[in-house]
């Protein structure tokens, strides 16, 4: 078709030489294209169909294909390992692929009416009775404040009603999570009687294999106790099982914080406040309903909040410094230094705005001292008590005084010694005790007296006694 540009040109005059030199091709293969009789399609190799050996024969074709019908989503690496492990069959992982995206559709049509496997792709639709079910989930908002801290939101949302909780912090540790908790339910006015959560280390000890049962982390188990509801831990990545929370992250995001600029917690916490009447005088499309009014239900069937709220700590092993100084989230907290030692290991129990920290004891340890917990890394939470009886330096003084041995406590100061006493003394200091003769000053005029008017002078004999 490059050539097929030349066709006017060439009826005007040119040569297939200067048409070859435009398309850089040779002048034959412009002459066969401007010809008369040229062919009007570009041209065709000839098809390799068949020709080449198959790379999967019938055999491998048969064990791949069962593979698939045991498991439809079985990878082709899976497979291409199965086969030279367990049928000492070695086929290259490409051509594997290239058979399985043309044989997995064939055999998951066979498997359509087989009903007894799990539908891929798929979840059930549940519905809930008032004060049923909440659901939890974690969301991470980023940087919000420009301080260089992230800012995690906690969302709890009420499975009947949709009725959304949400408050933000600087931590995803225990003691905010459970204190988020203690937030969420009293907004509600109540305790659902099961809470849903994803795999969090929060909540589960440790990763089991499916069918297994979960072991619940202490703090949750006595945490769920002290309020009366039970924990449903979903399955490993099945986060449609909890799609009621979800979303309300998403929500949350789109119709509190996007566009806007916040200062700190409390007021992003404020901001979702403001929002809330907002959301509930909403309709919710999949329940058809105002969400304040199926919330007013909600709120009612859920169970009483206990008479005292669960206190609320994580707490961690640390060593107290020379300096009665204890180190937490990179942040020093005082002890009282009369109370412990250098190098004692003691608890520190941290709370959602304050650090309490005790000393180890088999009674459950002693309560030392307890500070707000610092809003920001590097701080120094010091109570000027704790340090009472530690030297200050206040009591450092220097002195010129010689006398190695001063008076004793509760006799009279001497008085300030005299410029020359004191010269004296440091000489004494330095080179021992030196006697010096005292004469009067007219010994030393008759010393430097001029001659008299004889010529002669004066013969005078002065003899200093020097030690």
């Amino acid at each position: 078709m490059n050539i097929r540009r030349f066709t006017a040109l060439h009826e005007a005059g040119a040569t297939y030489a200067e048409i070859a030199r435009e398309c850089g091709c040779d002048w034959r293969t412009v002459r066969r294209f401007l010809a008369a009789d040229a062919p009007t399609t570009p041209p065709k190799g000839t098809s390799r169909a068949g020709t080449q050996p198959r790379a999967i024969t019938d055999e491998t074709a048969a064990v791949i294909e069962q593979m698939l019908r045991a498991d439809i989503g079985l990878k082709a690496s899976v497979i291409c390992e199965r086969l030279a492990a367990d049928y000492n069959i070695t086929v290259h992982y490409q051509r594997v692929k290239m058979f399985c995206r043309t044989a997995r559709p064939v055999i998951a049509d066979e498997l359509e009416a087989d009903r007894t496997l799990p539908a891929g792709g798929l979840h059930r639709r549940f519905d809930t009775v008032p004060g049923a079910q909440a659901q939890v989930d974690w969301g991470e908002e980023g940087d919000l404040f420009g301080s260089g801290r992230k800012v995690y939101s906690f969302h709890m949302v009420l499975s009947y009603s949709r009725d959304p909780f949400c408050c933000f912090t600087h931590s995803m540790g225990l003691s905010a999570f459970w204190g988020a908790h203690i937030r969420a339910f009293d907004h509600f006015g109540g305790v659902p009687a099961t809470v849903v959560y994803d795999r969090t280390k929060t909540v589960v000890r440790r990763h089991v294999r499916p069918g297994h049962a979960v072991p619940l982390h202490p703090a949750a188990v006595a945490f769920s106790g002290h309020y009366g509801f039970e924990i449903d831990v979903l399955g490993a990545y099945r986060p449609t099982g909890k799609g009621r929370v979800e979303r309300q992250v998403a929500i949350v995001r789109d119709h509190v914080l996007a566009g806007r600029t916040f200062t700190d917690l409390a007021d992003v916490d404020r901001a979702f406040a403001d929002w809330v009447p907002i959301r509930r005088g909403q309709v919710h499309r999949t329940h058809g309903r105002l969400i304040g009014e199926r919330a007013a239900v909600d709120h009612a069937a859920l169970r009483p909040l206990p008479a005292q709220p669960y206190l609320v700590a994580d707490a961690h092993l640390r060593r107290v410094g020379k300096d009665a100084l204890v180190s937490f989230e990179a942040s020093l907290y005082s002890v009282p230094a009369d109370r412990v030692r250098a190098g004692q290991r003691v608890e520190v129990r941290a709370g959602t705005d304050s650090v309490a920290i005790a000393a180890l004891t088999c009674d459950g340890g002693q309560i030392l001292c307890v500070h707000p917990r610092a809003t920001t890394k590097g701080s120094w939470i010091v109570d000027p008590a704790h340090w009472a009886g530690l030297p200050d330096g206040h009591t450092r003084a220097t002195t010129v005084d010689p006398d190695p041995h001063p008076g004793h406590v509760g006799t009279a100061a001497p008085s300030a010694p005299a410029p020359v006493e004191l010269l004296e003394q440091l000489v004494a200091a330095k080179v021992g005790h030196v006697h010096v003769d005292h004469r009067p000053l007219s010994v030393y005029a008759d010393v430097i007296r001029p001659h008299n008017h004889s010529g002669e002078t004066n013969e005078f004999s002065c003899h200093p006694t020097y030690h």
